[in-house]
């Protein structure tokens, strides 16, 4: 019995550190959700444990593949509603994100954020918002583009909330990205929210990045700077 009470004061202990710990790690978050601030509070453990396992760690390239359906042709719809026309991207390396609010790779916003401001005359972020894993993106485009501001300061473009994985209502740049008869070879879709395309200045789709692979990672990094 006192082994058991010992037991349950450690764990009440150990409780109250890491919920301490959580509003540390949050003290600057705005309107923020308990399981989005655990979330980001874990979101370091959650990177470590998939560097030992594996999971969620692929990637593929392909520099030489000639898109068959140029991706200048292409065009989307900013969060706002405003057309997004690609034409406007020549010249620079393009890494496209499908991102979620309430995703353990959330956190990746930070990340994405930082990498935006580090390579930001030679690189565009655009991020697609989409509830396709697990329903962790509820809210709408207003909502999305408030809680990337206040809590990660995003100032790269978003677009209006989506379909990314492969159906009759999968986002048209996403069908691109996922087809091999319009990119000239990928058919990876996104495993989970925040898979990682990149395209060169060329517009030639050229890397693919899973989701725990860290936009600040020295993979990525070496694919935006390779001429």
């Amino acid at each position: 019995m006192a082994k058991l009470k010992r037991y349950s004061l450690v764990l009440l202990l150990l409780l109250l550190a890491f919920a301490g710990y959580v509003e540390i790690v949050n003290r600057n978050s705005i309107k923020m959700t308990y399981r989005q601030k655990l979330l980001k509070a874990v979101y370091p453990a959650l990177m470590w444990w998939t560097k030992i396992t594996g999971k969620n760690t692929k990637t593929a390239s392909n520099e030489k593949a000639v898109p068959l359906v140029p991706f200048y042709n292409l065009k989307s719809t900013l969060g706002t509603g405003q057309e997004y026309d690609f034409s406007q991207l020549k010249g620079k390396k393009v890494l496209i994100v499908n991102t979620a609010s309430d995703c353990g790779y959330t956190n990746q916003y930070d990340d994405l954020q930082k990498l935006h401001e580090q390579y930001k005359d030679k690189l565009v972020i655009l991020g697609f918002p989409a509830n396709d894993f697990a329903e962790q993106e509820k809210g709408n485009d207003e909502a999305i583009a408030q809680f990337c501001k206040l809590n990660f300061g995003v100032t790269f473009p978003l677009m209006k909330k989506s379909v990314v994985i492969k159906s009759e209502q999968q986002n048209p740049i996403f069908k691109w990205l996922t087809d091999s008869t319009r990119n000239g070879w990928n058919q990876k879709a996104p495993s989970w929210n925040f898979s990682k395309y990149l395209i060169n200045e060329d517009g030639t789709l050229t890397n693919y990045f899973d989701p725990a692979v860290s936009p600040l990672s020295d993979e990525v990094k070496k694919s935006i700077e390779k001429n």
